[in-house]
């Protein structure tokens, strides 16, 4: 009877630690209370509940929006990432005389004589015995000395 795995189901999701609330969610509103909470040492009352309401509002919109299915967080990043890219991207194949000159002066630099190289032997003592080895002893050197 072949093994039976049991398949995972629900990877996407992210593990909840506070009835809905998700981990990413309660380290932003963590985070979020931390600031509100040095704001309210640093500010006056008004100034106080201006930055709390901003900071409230950022920390809820990461923490809980999501658009098309996917966390607030990924789509600003998405976002930038698109808005600081230029709008076309066009290949232009042609080098200013600058780089043309740096390429050939490299090329002309990285030629390199040729080295002589010594003629291998016909037969080495290491070689002979690697098939000697090999071949379960089949192979004898000395037989094919003699031709």
């Amino acid at each position: 009877m072949p093994e039976k795995f049991v398949v995972p189901q629900f990877i996407e999701s992210e593990d909840k630690i506070l009835g809905p609330i998700t981990v990413r969610q309660f380290l932003i509103l963590l985070a979020a209370t931390f600031a509100l909470f040095i704001e309210f040492k640093i500010f006056t009352l008004i100034y106080f509940i201006i930055l709390a309401t901003i900071t409230s509002v950022i920390a809820g919109t990461f923490g809980f929006l999501k658009i098309n299915g996917q966390e607030f967080h990924k789509f600003f990043i998405n976002f930038l990432s698109t808005s600081l890219r230029p709008p076309f991207r066009v290949w232009n194949k042609e080098l200013p005389d600058a780089e043309l000159r740096l390429l050939i002066k490299k090329k002309t630099e990285t030629v390199v004589a040729a080295t002589e190289t010594k003629a291998r032997p016909e037969s080495t003592r290491l070689r002979d015995l690697a098939l000697t080895v090999n071949t379960g002893g089949v192979y004898n050197p000395e037989d094919e000395r003699e031709f």
